[in-house]
């Protein structure tokens, strides 16, 4: 079919030829087109590949020999994952491919995380996994539109189980190609931070002023994967601005809850990208609500969201290192910095008479902020809560001042 989409079908096709290959007729049976790369060490394909384990091991300047020689399949397997990564994303600036799919173990699993986080978002990037949806995976190395399916038994060989999960993956992936409505940043785009309604509601006024500014918003959940997301776009460039308003996943990383990674609230300062900042929910730490309460978190004030997320309160201790925390990350920022600080509150649960409310606690964080803001930060006090209209006129104010003085471009 003339113009159809061609999907770049990559896994070790020493081992697991017979699984690769279903993958590839299924897509062409659809009607697609199937790139395929091998990305073995030891062994060979029954048939060539139209991408070759030397190929793979080249691009990452290395061979397939060195992998051998270097008699550890750990150092191996991250030699074919940097060539394949490297290869992958030159077959799509050069328009061979549409669309991925990476089929593996733990070792192909590793190794397609590498692979997919090369390409841009908006690539169609599928994962068939043993290990789908597992703890295993760091969420600092899950690119933010990747899909992922678990490879039900499939470990060895093909089965009517494993063909079920092989075959909506190769579906998903080409109808994903055929489909998708990729980014094109026609108009300046700023990323948000924040939760839902109930908790932060300042996006609900925002959004709209912004888009009749001229500019797009994207407004990422800040539970762990949202904040990567948000990190990774951002060091990218993506963002005319960002609104970091929903900082909680720093506390999280530092309390051991759903952690978005160390250099969360640090790729948009690195990349020239002016910030605005705010506080929300920065009181609270986000764990897994069926697993119960953590040790370190227990005896704590706690709200559950569901079945799945609850909150805990911070200390009043704890929140003074969460200040210095965000004010050291904000030291090294390229581009200006406004920093809002609502001083009645930073979550709809942190008011006066709130279920969450700590007053001291809340006077402590202020504190802190004031004490070790950069002097390269513009720290503006709103003696307001931050879901009241004030701070969302406080924050247009300063985006409108932002795009008078150039500091951000439509």
């Amino acid at each position: 079919m003339s113009g159809e989409k061609t999907i770049l079908v990559a896994g070790t096709w020493d081992t697991k030829d017979d699984e690769l290959s279903y993958l590839s007729e299924v897509i062409r049976g659809q009607g697609g087109q199937v790139l395929s790369m091998d990305v073995s060490v030891l062994g060979d394909p029954k048939l060539p590949t139209d991408v070759s384990k030397h190929e793979v091991a080249a691009a990452a300047g290395s061979s397939i020999q060195a992998a051998i020689d270097s008699g550890d399949e750990n150092t191996a397997m991250q030699i074919m994952g940097a060539g394949s990564a490297r290869l992958a994303l030159d077959l799509w600036r050069e328009g061979r491919i549409h669309g991925v799919i990476v089929l593996g173990g733990t070792m192909g699993t590793d190794l397609a995380l590498d692979l997919c986080g090369a390409l841009p978002l908006g690539v169609p990037k599928y994962v068939v996994s043993t290990v789908a949806f597992s703890p295993l995976l760091p969420p600092d190395r899950i690119p933010a539109d990747v899909q992922m399916i678990l490879w039900a038994g499939g470990l060895y060989g093909l089965n009517d189980i494993c063909k079920a999960s092989l075959s909506q993956a190769a579906g998903a992936v080409l109808g994903a190609a055929r489909a998708v409505e990729a980014p094109t940043f026609t108009r300046p785009m700023i990323g948000m931070t924040s939760f839902g309604k109930t908790v932060l509601r300042y996006m609900v006024t925002l959004k709209p002023e912004l888009e009749r500014r001229g500019f797009d918003v994207a407004v990422f959940h800040a539970t762990g994967m949202g904040g990567r997301a948000f990190e990774s776009l951002a060091g990218d460039g993506a963002f005319a601005a960002v609104m970091d308003f929903a900082p909680q996943e720093v506390s999280n990383h530092l309390f051991g809850g759903l952690s978005a990674g160390e250099g969360r609230m640090t790729h948009a300062g690195r990349a020239g990208v002016p910030q605005m900042i705010a506080p929300g929910c920065y009181d609270l730490v986000d764990f897994v609500g069926w697993q119960g309460v953590p040790a370190p978190l227990q005896g704590r004030e706690c709200h559950a969201h569901n079945r799945l997320l609850t909150s805990a309160m911070l200390s009043t201790e704890e929140r003074r290192t969460v200040a210095r925390a965000i004010c050291e990350k904000l030291s090294g920022a390229k581009a200006p910095v406004a920093f809002f600080l609502p001083t009645e509150g930073c979550n709809e649960w942190d008011r006066s008479g709130g279920d969450l409310h700590d007053a001291d606690g809340l006077a402590a964080f202020c504190d802190e902020i004031r004490r070790t803001v950069p002097d390269t930060v513009d720290l503006q006090e709103l003696a307001c809560h931050i879901n009241d209209a004030p701070f969302t006129e406080a924050v247009l104010a300063q985006f409108d001042r932002w795009i008078a003085t150039g500091v951000i471009q439509r």
